[in-house]
């Protein structure tokens, strides 16, 4: 535990999830992953311990590229730990040992992108090795990538047999996504939404036997309206997936989990918002008309269901919230996450879009946790096992 870990006169190589967004001037556009981590950066250099911080940035194709160097970060986390952050200007070469091995207590070092080296995405032993021997201790501290098998979050860990545990951004994280998956007051109901049913239909079979309520939105509602015999028009629809559809329906009657879809659609004639749109039921969609939103009453009855929950997962937008004519819907259900929690509820949103559509309302700080990694947590909701998580409970 980073709690009980004396970093005394010892060098932490701390993997964090830098991997932000930057703009055509490399300024950071959203900081939200940096400044998770500056609890256990602080942590260890108030401890009397020096940080070797580890990241990526982007998908850089073959070797070094300007626009995924982290030098770009440097001033940002600089401001952000009120002290001057080095930088080498590769993560295993000469200024990289250099610069590490004459680090002093109090001192910070970010290396640059580590998948500037193929090895890292193939978790090659060799790279590891090299990174490991910049550092006393390893901490890992990103959620982000914790379901990748990487050099710098789950093979490099076997180099620090007795020094290796997280930081604070990943165990929230996982407590978060415990209290949920294993320990969740009832009822609980789970939100998703989203685009297609084959992109969350592990995550709804994980979760039949676990929740009370299961509330479906998006675009992949019309899969499993269709799938009951509705008219959908223009909606977008997976039609291999049909009879995995309905079979889900059944699955959840069989199992006692109350299956709510929408009755109810704001549709458009175009995927635009200059579209002409209108409400109406979403099983009687009128030819070349789509759905792009849950309608008002598909909100009130949602609402009333997570008003009555103990526990809230919430996943994946309602509608085309970028959209200002389709947005209501998932801005209704940020609301409603938001007013249970303030009565006693426990909510986690997570997966891209909800984060981004709880930070775009101004909900975040208004539900009880927000989950930085997406593919990560969604993968263990699904029950996978995260090679960057068993890589230190090894």
């Amino acid at each position: 535990m980073i709690d009980d870990f004396d970093f005394k006169g010892r060098k932490a190589l701390i993997r964090v999830d830098f991997n932000v967004p930057l703009d055509s001037a490399f300024q950071i556009t959203d900081t939200t992953r940096i400044d998770a981590t500056i609890p256990t950066i602080n942590k260890i250099l108030a401890g009397g311990g020096s940080v070797i911080l580890m990241s990526h940035l982007g998908r850089p194709k073959s070797g070094p590229e300007e626009k995924f160097s982290l030098k770009h970060l440097v001033s940002y986390l600089s401001r952000q730990l009120g002290r001057p952050v080095q930088f080498a200007d590769d993560c295993i070469g000469p200024s990289a040992v250099q610069l590490s091995a004459a680090l002093k207590p109090g001192e910070v070092l970010l290396l640059e992108n580590l998948r500037f080296y193929k090895e890292e995405e193939k978790g090659d032993e060799g790279f590891a090795g090299k990174l490991a021997a910049l550092g006393d201790v390893y901490v890992n501290d990103a959620f982000g990538t914790a379901h990748r098998a990487h050099a710098s979050t789950a093979i490099i860990a076997k180099f620090f047999p007795q020094a290796k545990m997280f930081g604070y951004v990943m165990s929230r994280e996982l407590e978060a996504i415990n209290n949920v998956m294993k320990n969740a007051k009832r009822p609980f109901t789970a939100i998703l939404g989203g685009a297609k049913v084959s992109g969350k239909i592990e995550i709804i079979n994980h979760l039949m036997n676990k929740v009370d309520n299961l509330i479906i939105g998006g675009g992949m509602m019309f899969t499993f309206i269709k799938s009951l015999g509705g008219s959908v028009g223009n909606s977008l629809v997976e039609e291999d997936l049909l009879g995995l559809a309905k079979n889900t329906i059944d699955g959840a009657k069989l199992m006692g989990v109350n299956f709510y879809l929408p009755t109810d659609a704001v549709i458009g004639d175009a995927f635009s918002n200059d579209a002409n749109f209108k409400i109406s039921n979403a099983y009687d969609i009128p030819a070349n008309w789509m759905g792009l939103d849950i309608g008002p009453l598909s909100r009130e009855k949602f609402e009333s269901i997570i008003a009555k929950s103990a526990t809230i997962l919430w996943n994946g937008p309602m509608g085309v919230f970028e959209m200002s004519h389709f947005e209501e819907g998932t801005k209704f259900i940020a609301n409603s996450v938001a007013k249970a929690t303030k009565s006693g509820s426990y909510s986690l949103i997570g997966g891209g879009d909800s984060v981004a559509a709880i930070h775009k309302y101004g909900l975040a700080d208004q539900v009880s946790y927000v989950s930085t990694g997406g593919g990560a947590m969604l993968e263990f909701i699904e029950g996978k096992v995260l090679p960057g998580v068993k890589a230190i409970e090894d």
